[in-house]
């Protein structure tokens, strides 16, 4: 297994344009994404990354929603990279990492980050490139060279929730989409029927995967012992002895 760091950093995607079927890749996500995020309540909203910025929310119950880029999309964006966030500690409720994983250098430290700004039972909604896919076969093969998917890192569904599962979180639900060539900018539409068939029985093959995570903090809370020690010597208590004064006429010396 190659390691999760990279001496050199990936191409990254400023936008789901600069992939080859990304319209197609950017709608599967959105449409998974915003139904989990139906979920998700509290007061913060991260969007981290390019990709994710672009991933519309209306079912979403956080209204306050922050889009962080490491370049400037727009004024309202904050300007942040991925392994550095601005926030403190325990105050995101939500993350939407949409592929922000398959174009980071270090995506051990970008989940250390995220885990140190998440609140205790906060959310995480994460999208990543099935690397035993169609379109994982493709990345090795001589097709559309030169484009970004060629860099993404294709890390496994498998992969990605150990890594959250080590840091305390409890997987809620993971879908898989796209059962198709990415590198391919048409798309070939399945049956649902057929689609619900290959989603049931062959979910490893899916391009791409979403995976829906949330933190669990178990209280550390004082558990008394059901037992007592007895004492070894217990005190006893000196008895009090009240001399009484002898009666009349038993020694004869009363009259």
């Amino acid at each position: 297994m190659r390691l999760a760091y990279r001496s050199k950093p990936p191409g990254y995607p400023e936008s789901w344009a600069q992939l080859p079927a990304g319209e197609a890749i950017k709608d599967a996500v959105q449409t998974v994404s915003n139904s989990f995020s139906a979920r998700i309540f509290g007061y913060h909203l991260v969007k981290l990354g390019t990709l994710s910025s672009e991933i519309a929310l209306s079912k979403c119950n956080v209204k306050h929603q922050i889009r962080q880029t490491p370049v400037q999309v727009d004024a309202t964006s904050v300007l942040s990279l991925s392994t550095e966030l601005p926030y403190v500690e325990n105050s995101i409720d939500g993350f939407l990492l949409a592929n922000e994983l398959d174009f980071c250098q270090d995506p051990h430290q970008l989940l250390r980050e995220v885990d140190r700004c998440i609140t205790q039972d906060g959310y995480i909604i994460l999208s990543g490139f099935n690397p035993y896919s169609l379109t994982g076969i493709g990345k090795y093969l001589p097709l559309k060279r030169g484009n970004l998917l060629h860099d993404a890192r294709f890390f496994s569904s498998g992969r990605v929730k150990d890594w959250l599962q080590l840091l305390g979180y409890e997987i809620i639900e993971t879908r898989h989409i796209l059962f198709s060539m990415l590198f391919i900018k048409k798309q070939f539409s399945l049956p649902a029927s057929w689609h619900n068939r290959i989603t049931r029985y062959f979910p490893w093959c899916s391009s791409v995967y979403v995976i829906l995570a949330r933190k669990r903090v178990i209280p550390m809370t004082t558990i008394k012992p059901a037992w007592k020690l007895k004492p070894r010597f217990s005190a006893v208590g000196a008895s009090m002895r009240v001399q009484n004064a002898t009666p009349a006429g038993r020694d004869g010396s009363r009259g």
